[in-house]
């Protein structure tokens, strides 16, 4: 390789938030709608801050036709004065330079979420245009634009149309007003999703006892009127686990809560059991949801098993020659909340999922021991606390009877002896980050897939029968069905607390069913278990679902392939006339080659990856369809499965 002068004028320095523009990833996430709403978080994240630390109790998000978005609360507003080292006001300070904000200095914020976010400054930094107005006494506007400059051949991004300026309106209202439009040129979309809006809201509401939030969209007809929610929870967390519990049975009526302080660190947890056989634990860090846990979960989960266990012992449920209970045993049915606020926070990774502060084990551990204690102590309590390590010693019970069928499921090393996985068609390759597995719908579409696969990083597992329904089922239930056994010894990395991302054999598991309702009720089933018991593969994005076509529209020797009605009508233009339509009912009726040209080639075909952006509606949706309300799961199957409901397709296409 012929040398290259490597010297300091090489060196690119990224001035203001040109290092936002250029690698938005890196900020935000991604540039896709998650990474759309995370731009918006960061303003709603500095509202709730105001509100949580005592100095604001509304909120209002507004939503725009023309695709902007605002964010307005009723606190101190930001600063407006002039910053002392850099010579313009706090607002443009705020909005220009990253990581700035008055949460770094602790007399202004007691606990913040927006901290350990990248601040104000990336919206800015990713939107065609941002508005300000601040509220004290009189009103201060200011304003930014993002453009491309010709002359220097860059983006200038969030650039000041001018410096604050005070009107001298006099206002009466307090707080902040901030108006951004998400730029096009970033995102791949710039079209506030409605419910992943709402829902964070509420969650929020929820969050924060007594703070009103209120969502407004703007985004209808003329003639109709905006839409408008309201968000205010009196009861907190308490109106959280019933919100979160309802489609369930509670093993009793109120909620255990408790709040305290320790070590400078705000701790408030909400727990109530259910009848259910799986936990439901959501926490957060200064609002923050951290679905991946962290300290503050290990020591609130092993509070609860030292203090329910001496309860157990007090009681007299466990006598002296008794083994202690596990934790699994305790948490079978619970829905728990945890919610800390605390300074300094370290999440791992930028996107907050994971709190990573190890100092905030013990003290989650110690409050959460002294609150249950305390509540034990209450003689009204006494049939909570009876019913609670009833339902752990049924638990322990099942565990202990499940433990044989539980061992031949984690035997992770010698797959390939076990009976149960005999109709996995395994791959040779010894790469588990660049290993597929095709969990597929019958063996006739098993054994196409096995025909069109590459050997040496697809495995093939096909589904003989219906896999159970794990919601509302015992774990000893759940590994009496031979699918789900199967399932569990194909991916090597055990299941429920046990789970190990780092024996995963395979880092894309792909589900791919019939594009019918019966093939939408196993994609339902399926992810059912994973989001109950491997929970981490969901969240860590190796989940997908594979999309089969189902039309293919050819002639001679073009063909194209449709996924939907609408896509149909397309691929009729692109073929043109003289052409000729098949349709497909079910992955068995292709040929190997066609499965692979349109649902296994990595080059060409169509998957969907499946994520959790709301742990908690997520809990909600899948107690709604996957409990006892059968005909709510038959309305949402018949509402959502991607498929034609009659053989009649051919009638509405214009030929």
């Amino acid at each position: 390789m012929a040398n290259q002068k490597y010297s300091a004028e090489d060196i690119k320095i990224l001035e203001g938030l040109d290092a936002v523009r250029l690698r938005p990833g890196m900020y935000i996430g991604s540039t896709g709608a998650k990474g759309l709403h995370h731009i918006l978080w960061e303003i709603v994240d500095n509202a709730i801050d105001e509100a949580a630390n005592g100095f604001a109790n509304r909120i209002e998000v507004r939503l725009y036709k023309d695709g902007s978005a605002s964010v307005e609360d009723n606190g101190r507003g930001i600063p407006t004065d002039i910053h002392p080292k850099t010579g313009v006001s706090g607002v443009e300070v705020v909005f220009t330079q990253l990581h700035a904000g008055g949460k770094f200095d602790e007399h202004n914020y007691s606990f913040s979420g927006g901290l350990h976010g990248v601040g104000a400054s990336v919206t800015n930094a990713l939107s065609e245009w941002l508005k300000v107005e601040v509220y004290r006494g009189t009103v201060f506007r200011m304003s930014f634009h993002s453009y491309y400059d010709e002359e220097k051949e860059k983006y200038m991004s969030g650039v000041p149309n001018e410096h604050l300026v005070n009107t001298g309106e006099k206002t009466d209202k307090t707080g902040s007003f901030i108006r951004f439009k998400p730029d096009a040129a970033v995102f791949d979309t710039v079209n506030f999703n409605f419910d992943v809006v709402s829902k964070r809201l509420k969650e929020l509401a929820f969050l924060n006892k007594g703070l009103e939030i209120n969502l407004v969209d703007e985004r209808v007809p003329e003639d109709k009127k905006p839409i408008t929610v309201n968000y205010k929870y009196d009861g907190g967390l308490k109106d959280f686990a019933v919100y979160l519990n309802e489609g369930k049975t509670a093993l009793y009526d109120e909620p255990l809560e408790y709040k305290t302080e320790k070590d400078g660190i705000l701790i408030e947890f909400v727990v109530q059991h259910t009848t259910d056989f799986t936990e439901s634990l959501f926490s957060f860090v200064n609002n923050i949801p951290t679905p991946e846990g962290g300290f503050h979960e290990t020591g609130f989960r092993s509070g609860l098993t030292k203090c329910l266990n001496d309860i157990a012992r007090a009681t007299g449920a466990l006598k002296e020659k008794d083994q202690n209970l596990m934790g699994d045993d305790f948490r079978e049915g619970l829905t728990a909340i945890l919610s800390v606020k605390m300074k300094n926070v370290q999440f791992e990774g930028q996107t907050k999922t994971k709190l990573g502060n190890p100092e905030a084990r013990q003290p989650v551990e110690t409050a959460t021991i002294e609150g249950i204690n305390e509540l034990f102590k209450d003689p009204k309590r006494k049939d909570t606390f009876d019913e609670i390590v009833k339902k752990a010693q049924a638990a322990a019970r099942v565990r202990i009877a499940a433990r044989q069928a539980k061992e031949v499921a984690r035997a992770k090393n010698s797959i390939e002896n076990l009976t149960l996985v005999g109709k996995l068609a395994s791959c040779t390759g010894k790469k588990p980050e660049l290993n597929e597995l095709f969990i597929v719908e019958g063996d006739s579409a098993g054994g196409t897939a096995k025909q069109a696969r590459i050997r040496q990083t697809q495995a093939i597992l096909p589904l003989r029968g219906k896999p159970l329904n794990v919601e509302k089922k015992r774990i000893d239930q759940v590994l009496a069905n031979e699918e789900i056994r199967t399932i569990i010894s194909a991916l090597g990395a055990g299941y429920g607390s046990d789970f190990d991302m780092e024996e995963l054999k395979y880092h894309k598991v792909i589900i791919l069913s019939d594009a019918d309702q019966d093939g939408m009720h196993i994609r339902c089933i399926l992810l059912t278990f994973f989001f109950r018991y491997m929970r981490e593969l969901i969240n860590n994005g190796n989940v997908y679902i594979g999309m089969p076509p189902l039309y293919k529209v050819y002639k001679k020797d073009i063909t194209e392939y449709a996924y939907d009605d609408e896509e149909l009508q397309k691929k009729i233009e692109i073929v043109g006339k003289g052409y000729q339509i098949q349709r497909y009912k079910g992955l068995g009726e292709m040929s190997a080659e066609q499965l692979w040209e349109t649902t296994m080639d990595p080059a060409r075909r169509n998957l969907i990856q499946v994520n959790i952006e709301d742990a908690a509606e997520a809990e909600q949706m899948v107690t709604a369809l996957m409990g006892d309300r059968v005909e709510a799961r038959k309305e949402f199957l018949a509402r959502n499965a991607n498929f034609n409901k009659i053989d009649t397709f051919i009638d509405r296409v214009n030929i």
